[in-house]
């Protein structure tokens, strides 16, 4: 299937989750970054936190894109619905995280909306996949999800930065790919990713797309990270 892929650009490679517990820190963040970021990352803990929609639009308002990560798995009609939903609600990326039946209903109800599919979650490795009953390594089921979601039509996947080059090379270019688990050499112990990579692996290896989380909302200095991040990228890219 024919996929239009979009190309970020200057300022739009990072994506910043705002992985807060409510809308008042999350309009904090996004403050304190300023002009640093254009794209913001919404999931499930803001969802529950009463205030989606309305950050949604402030968001808007502000002049930011909308990454909607609900990671959305049910049955394909509750699925197609609940996509056309949060499509009128202008957000440029959602997350889907179902099998094929699913995926192929969201992309018929997407509207304008880049769908993007989660292939393995970052903290996941081996043993958990192995756990969950994959009797294959991460790499190889990333591949075969990828594979899926691009005849599903889907505009792109999440993969991790250590699958983003065998992609590239297997699949090429015609679709995206957003790299969650961006973390700096000098990573956390505690950190619960398992699956990382640095802004410039991902890069190297063809990710479109870094989200970036923790590295920058715990950093002393937020909007410093923020543009440290950004430098890092155009030097990798230009």
């Amino acid at each position: 299937m024919d996929i239009t892929r979009r190309h970020p650009t200057r300022n739009e490679h990072l994506i910043v989750a705002l992985d807060v517990s409510d809308g008042n820190q999350a309009r904090q963040l996004v403050e304190t970054l300023g002009d640093t970021v254009s794209i913001y990352k919404i999931g499930l803990e803001l969802l529950m936190s009463g205030s989606y929609f309305e950050l949604v639009k402030w968001l808007q308002g502000h002049g930011k894109q909308v990454f909607a990560d609900i990671k959305f798995f049910d049955v394909p009609a509750t699925v197609a619905r609940a996509v056309r939903n949060l499509a009128r609600w202008g957000v440029d990326f959602a997350t889907v995280h179902g099998n094929q039946a699913m995926m192929e209903a969201a992309n018929r109800e997407k509207g304008t909306m880049h769908l993007l599919a989660v292939t393995a979650l970052t903290s996941l490795d081996q043993n958990d996949l192995r756990d969950l009953g994959f009797a294959c390594n991460p790499e190889e089921l990333v591949l075969s999800r990828t594979r899926r979601a691009i005849e599903a039509g889907l505009d792109g996947v999440i993969c991790s930065g250590l699958e983003t080059r065998a992609l590239r090379e297997a699949l090429g270019s015609r679709f995206l790919v957003v790299t969650p688990g961006i973390r700096p050499l000098t990573n956390a112990p505690l950190d619960d990713q398992k699956r990382m990579a640095t802004a410039r692996e991902a890069l190297a290896g063809g990710a479109d797309y870094l989200v970036v989380g923790r590295p920058i909302r715990d950093a002393a200095d937020p909007r410093q990270a923020a543009q440290d991040l950004q430098n890092e990228i155009r030097d990798v890219l230009e």
